[in-house]
């Protein structure tokens, strides 16, 4: 089964992502900080990160950077989940190492949609 990690400080997204996820067949851990979220990727690298961008401790950004930098954090597929949809935050994501981005609020269907296009599923 592969994994997801959900970094979000809302617990109301980290439930609704949860649900995607579970119907998606993935195992899922939750983080509410980016801080929190890296010390989860040292101890298991996870397949996917469901990724927000403004949280308190470490925001999404910093998080993502040393994330890649970690052994095997090439690995996941990283779709950041935001209200920043301008394309100096979409280009600054992508520059930092996601590989998608989706817009809040959003459901199964887009998070399936960016799974599948990433090649995760």
């Amino acid at each position: 089964m592969k994994s997801c990690l959900v970094v979000d400080d809302s617990k109301v997204v980290r439930m609704v992502a949860r649900k995607i996820l579970r119907d998606l067949e993935f195992e899922i851990v939750e983080a509410a900080d980016g801080k929190d979220a890296l010390q989860i990727c040292g101890d298991r690298m996870p397949d996917a990160v469901l990724l927000d961008w403004s949280m308190p401790i470490m925001n999404g950004i910093d998080f993502l950077k040393q994330m890649r930098s970690l052994p095997g954090g090439e690995e996941p597929v990283v779709v950041f989940c935001t209200t920043e949809n301008d394309e100096a935050h979409i280009r600054e994501a992508v520059t930092a190492g996601a590989n998608e981005c989706i817009m809040k609020p959003f459901d199964g269907v887009i998070v399936e949609s960016k799974f599948l296009q990433t090649g995760l599923i």
